[in-house]
């Protein structure tokens, strides 16, 4: 912890950036502090329990427009950057990233490759509670698990919690924002809530990181970040794991299996 912090007030010091996304202390759980200066960087922490997704930040340009910068990046955040670097939305270099080794130990990601290498080759964080959701809702009958998915998702009001807490939902204007045409209601629905969750997965399709961030957000506590978890496994499992020449949806391989087609 003393080492990031003095790492930070170095960088802040130097110039080499202009701001640092890290975490603070929060009530329950580490919540995200953007640090600007040395008697901010002096409250940063990042341990184990700094789980959260802080890439969400770095696209967001009210906040880090312009500026150089730093983050403390859990597992699933390095995942999502180096996503959002594959899709030119970061530029290599421009953001300094740190992550823990499984030792606990700070460690300083200098380039892309370094990143991805780190990522692939440390094994993602365990999730045995959404691993257990999953395999409960699998073993549901069809109609019983439409029903509770129609029933957990029609409590649903539309706040988009789950789309702002994404890192990969950076378009400017969202497929439900759009009107001409009206691809989904806008209203609170059963239905419409049901397309709009299938929509945000499919979107998201090879290239989640299963942060689970979505989940988290929901002010409802409803388990949208399960569909993700669960699309995550089936996209691992039929197409292995993402690459750099782009997601499931945005590719196309002749050699594709197409047992989908009756």
């Amino acid at each position: 912890m003393n080492a990031l912090r003095s790492t930070v007030k170095e960088l802040l010091g130097s110039g080499a950036i202009d701001v640092f996304v890290g975490y603070e202390k929060g009530t329950r759980l580490p919540r995200p502090l953007l640090a600007a200066s040395a008697d901010e960087a002096d409250k940063l922490i990042f341990d184990e329990t700094c789980t959260g997704n802080l890439a969400v930040y770095l696209t967001r340009k009210d906040l880090v427009g312009g500026k150089k910068a730093g983050v403390a990046a859990s597992w699933y955040a390095m995942r999502s950057i180096c996503r959002l670097l594959d899709e030119n939305q970061l530029q290599e270099g421009a953001v300094k990233v740190f992550g823990l080794t499984p030792e606990g130990d700070l460690k300083p990601f200098d380039t892309l490759a370094d990143l991805k290498q780190h990522v692939q080759e440390t094994p993602p964080p365990p999730k045995p509670v959404e691993d257990e959701w999953v395999r409960e809702i699998d073993a549901m009958p069809a109609a019983e698990r439409w029903k509770f998915w129609t029933g957990e998702l029609s409590k649903c009001f539309k706040c988009y919690a789950c789309r702002a807490a994404c890192p990969m939902c950076y378009c400017t204007k969202c497929i439900v924002e759009v009107n001409r045409p009206q691809w989904l209601q806008p209203w609170a629905a059963t239905m419409s809530n049901v397309e709009w969750q299938l929509n945000r997965v499919m979107h998201m399709a090879g290239r989640c990181a299963d942060c689970g961030a979505c989940g988290a957000a929901c002010p409802l506590g409803l388990p949208v970040h399960i569909i993700a978890h669960k699309m995550a496994k089936l996209v691992a499992q039929s197409f292995g794991e993402p690459t750099d020449k782009g997601s499931v949806l945005s590719t196309f391989n002749p050699n594709d299996e197409e047992n989908f087609i009756l």
